[in-house]
């Protein structure tokens, strides 16, 4: 079937990419770009990070309206999706119904609210109507809790510290980071964050919020007048399960990024995909694999049916003066050996599977090329080379 309409639902990163890619590659046919927030798709990690500073809106701004006009890329804004018909290959909103012979998931997620009494009193970070609440909520002295302890949490954390805040972290968990990075890494920066003047509490549950504090499940009581949720995301699936799409833990495609009905792809955030190199079913929650996943499906629609997903993820987090830089995708239960204060190596069964550095670029760089060399790199090679990452293995 020839494709000369393509719908993505999504103007986030992942989808705004795909539009671009498909015109890069040439397609010449319609491309709508439906996206449920107002105004110009943007950028969200700097929400969590240098917006709260400057509160500087201009630099978020993906693309320009005269990059969409240009490019023929119809960006319907402010418009929610509420189903989709794979039979008349159609997906509807409240007022309108848009036929595709292609449609894009770039859905992404939403924040995780646990059961929690009183939750409708703590603040979000995801969108930039939330970002612009909490700076204005920063402008005056705040006693802040912050419940969980993952990349949002503890990059608002440090933003608040430095401009004096009294924060407090609430961490579910033993560690900090427990799903991103090895026990070595959750360590330094707990003392980090503690250096900074945060008050860390691990295997700490959030019971209720009050108007002016948070409960916590062992009875403690922290002072509070804001209170910030960072538990974590869900990936949006609801489209897709209505409408008959496989769903665990995301959308899930194969290694073509194609879900169950060969006239819908799926990416970023609510992609559940295998991984290229253990072949289970992963989702990763990154701009660079958003993007990359964005390239892939327009490559395969338009060039190559047959192009698959094989790119080595990679994930930073700027933390203060700290940036935390991931490259692979390693499980709770690889091995990790420390090299200096600076570098955590992590293998699966002797196979090099992530590298971890804090403040560490090249290390970083060398990390990405070795994981995606045709052959595995082995902790003998790296035990030769003395984990230098200058010499060649």
């Amino acid at each position: 079937m020839s494709v000369e309409r393509i719908v993505i639902v999504g103007a986030g990163q992942g989808g705004l990419q795909a539009a671009a890619s498909l015109r890069q590659e040439g397609f010449g046919g319609s491309v709508a770009l439906i996206g449920a927030e107002p105004g110009l798709p943007y950028q969200r990690p700097p929400l969590s990070k240098g917006f709260l500073k400057t509160g500087e809106v201009g630099g978020l701004t993906l693309r320009s309206r005269a990059f969409l006009d240009k490019n023929a890329i119809d960006l319907i804004a402010d418009t929610r999706v509420t189903g989709i018909d794979g039979k008349t290959r159609e997906v509807t909103t409240d007022t309108k119904r848009y036929g595709y012979d292609h449609l894009i998931l770039a859905t992404g997620t939403h924040n995780f609210r646990p059961p929690i009494q009183g939750l409708e009193r703590a603040l979000d970070l995801r969108t930039l109507a939330d970002a612009r609440l909490l700076r204005r909520e920063l402008q005056r002295k705040r006693r802040i809790a912050v419940i969980g302890g993952g990349f949002i949490g503890l990059e608002f954390a440090a933003v608040a510290r430095a401009l004096g805040h009294e924060v407090t972290v609430l961490e579910a968990a033993s560690r900090l980071l427990a799903r991103a990075v090895s026990p070595a890494l959750s360590h330094r920066f707990l003392e980090f964050h503690r250096d900074m003047g945060a008050l860390i509490r691990l295997d700490s549950s959030a019971r209720q919020v009050t108007e002016r504090s948070v409960l916590c499940a062992d009875g403690l009581e922290i002072d509070a007048d804001l209170v910030l949720l960072a538990a974590g995301v869900r990936p949006n699936i609801e489209l897709a399960k209505a409408a008959g799409l496989a769903v665990d833990n995301g959308v899930v495609v194969n290694r073509r990024l194609l879900t169950d009905d060969p006239t819908i792809s799926a990416l970023g955030d609510c992609a559940a995909f295998p991984d290229p190199r253990t072949g289970r079913l992963i989702r990763l929650e990154s701009v660079q694999a958003a993007t990359d996943h964005a390239r892939l499906i327009a490559k395969r629609l338009l060039k190559d049916p047959q192009a698959s997903y094989s790119a080595i993820p990679w994930f930073w987090s700027d933390q203060a003066d700290w940036k935390l830089q991931i490259a692979g995708l390693a499980s709770p239960d690889d091995e990790s050996i420390e090299v200096g204060r600076c570098a955590v190596y992590r293998f699966d069964r002797g196979i090099l599977s992530a590298v971890e550095t804090i403040n560490d670029a090249k290390t970083h760089m060398k990390a990405r090329k070795l994981l995606a060399a045709p052959e595995p790199c082995t902790r003998d090679m790296l035990e030769k080379s003395h984990y230098d990452p200058d010499l060649p293995l």
